[in-house]
């Protein structure tokens, strides 16, 4: 059977396979899960679990379901723990990856439509962009809704969910992100997209369907949920602020 990466070689190579990494936090209950069912929607793809410093058995559960596991030694983040497997991609030769979260929130079976779209180096699975019934509410969804506005106009291209962290990444932006993934609050999300931008590479988008999320607990609360606008302008100021990496570093 032929797969997205097939119809388009010149955007998703062959050479060095698919990456699908899970960063992960206390997700002993979802995440084996989720591995059987990226195996299930991508069996030719390689399978990285980033064990972000859980307490549960989180990273026993997923050796046992058949994934590689990195265990860091303690909690830094989304953005630390892509980071890590950014390097861990280039360092194994792979020439595309797709972060799924360990929640079950993200389908595994939408990587193929993130992997549809040609000419572009980050491909951004968004939720609000006509498909699902994925909602947010209250001060999170008004700064969404901003951040929107402003990174594309920043960007020069649509951004509906800016924040959303399921997406696929070519090798370019696979070594790009291994030197300069930023590690901070949001920088996993929003600034990525900026520095992406910046470096040269091209960014798009495209819709998906996103599952609420069954298992463990949520990274916002509604209390964070209060100062997450004052945030998200924090992080696009350091956005714009940052050294832009040079083309010679983007590959």
């Amino acid at each position: 059977m032929a797969s997205a990466a097939d119809a388009h070689p010149e955007q998703w190579p062959r050479t060095g396979g698919l990456l699908v990494v899970l960063p992960a936090l206390n997700e002993q209950d979802s995440v084996a899960r989720v591995i059987q069912e990226v195996r299930s929607a991508r069996p030719d793809a390689g399978i990285l679990v980033v064990d972000d410093g859980s307490t549960d058995a989180t990273a026993k559960r997923a050796q046992r379901a058949g994934a590689d596991v990195m265990r860091l030694p303690f909690n830094l983040g989304v953005g630390g723990a892509m980071r890590a497997a950014y390097r861990y991609a280039r360092d194994g030769g792979y020439s595309a990856v797709v972060q799924v979260d360990a929640d079950g929130q993200h389908d595994p079976t939408e990587i193929l439509q993130l992997m549809t779209v040609s000419g572009a180096d980050v491909v951004i699975g968004a939720r609000f962009a006509g498909r699902g019934q994925y909602t947010v509410r209250g001060p999170r969804r008004w700064a969404m809704r901003l951040l929107s506005c402003v990174l594309t106009r920043i960007l020069r291209t649509p951004v509906t969910d800016p924040t959303s962290g399921f997406r696929l990444v070519n090798e370019r932006a696979v070594a790009l992100f291994a030197e300069h993934y930023p590690e901070e609050y949001l920088g996993d999300t929003v600034e990525a997209l900026v520095i992406a931008h910046r470096a040269g590479l091209t960014i798009r988008q495209v819709p998906v369907a996103m599952r609420p999320r069954e298992t463990g607990m949520a990274s916002q609360n509604p209390l964070r949920s209060a100062v997450y606008l004052f945030r998200v302008v924090v992080a696009v100021a350091l956005a714009l602020i940052r050294r832009t990496p040079r083309a010679s570093e983007v590959g």
